[in-house]
């Protein structure tokens, strides 16, 4: 079984202490997110977990835990968001200085082959465009050269609970042909950074999977035996997996998730958690 931790909130970075508490007590419980009084127990003994993936924006709290998780026998890999926008867009998150430093130093630590750059999602605005992009992300690239193999990148979703943002200005919707530009650009960057460049769910373009079963069989030395993600959008190519997060539980306050509904709400979700709890909220 593979463990997604977690595409509804990020659990290295607010919630790392209730995940290592769950590994140890070999267990977690997890509310159906259409169904809030639906809650299932999730098997987390190492027998039974093949890998585990993390999700993150920032998961420096989560580092002085490895060496436990590794300890109770648990193989991971990082799918790890890095953008370059500012407090204004992804209002909770530490200067992206620092956060460089915290990935630079998770690749240290377990190897730049169980690290995934995320450059997610691309979003553009009068002040943001596709010139911006190309400076910025040719700046991580050169920043994180040597640190991880694979960039995975997505353009933003317009989501109705965006339509505040796009009113703004903040965010706008982005035509096929910029997307196309970006992507070509992106891609002709990254090579010489040594990275391979992927796309989450995007049409026409090279696909990757953020779930991935090759990386993970390479991560864990042997072949597994998983079909496709169910009930994931129409592009995606992830293997199957269970997610053990919540939504409305992330603190970061970026403008254009779609796993928080209200930022005051998640702050006060986070702050209500109890790490010994079974679940997140």
């Amino acid at each position: 079984m593979i463990i997604s931790a977690s595409r509804r909130t990020d659990i290295p970075s607010y919630y790392s202490e209730w995940m290592v508490n769950r590994l140890r007590e070999g267990y977690a419980e997890v509310r159906n997110p259409m169904n809030w009084n639906q809650v299932s127990k999730v098997d987390l003994s190492p027998e039974n977990v093949d890998c585990i993936v993390f999700w993150s924006k920032d998961p420096a709290n989560m580092l002085p835990r490895l060496r436990e998780i590794d300890e109770l026998g648990y193989e991971y890999y990082f799918q790890f968001t890095l953008t370059p926008y500012g407090n204004d867009i992804e209002t909770g998150l530490r200067n992206k200085t620092e956060i460089v430093k915290t990935f630079k130093e998770l690749s240290s630590m377990i190897g730049p082959e169980r690290i995934v750059w995320r450059y997610d999602p691309v979003i553009l605005n009068d002040s943001i465009d596709e010139s911006w992009h190309i400076e910025k992300f040719n700046g991580l690239c050169e920043s994180l050269e040597g640190c991880t193999d694979e960039c995975m990148v997505s353009f933003v979703d317009m989501y109705p609970k965006l339509r505040k943002a796009e009113r703004s200005g903040m965010i706008r919707s982005i035509t096929d042909d910029e997307k196309r530009r970006l992507f070509d650009s992106f891609s002709n960057i990254a090579d010489e950074y040594g990275m391979k460049i992927r796309t989450c769910c995007e049409h026409g373009m090279d696909n990757g999977r953020c779930i991935d079963t090759e990386r993970i069989e390479r991560i864990i030395g042997k072949s597994l035996a998983v079909k496709g993600k169910v009930n994931q959008r129409e592009l995606c190519n992830c293997a199957k997996s269970v997610d053990i997060g919540a939504y409305d539980s992330c603190a970061s306050g970026c403008i254009y998730c779609y796993a928080n509904r209200n930022h005051s709400t998640s702050v006060l979700n986070l702050q209500k958690h109890d790490p010994l709890g079974k679940m997140i909220r």
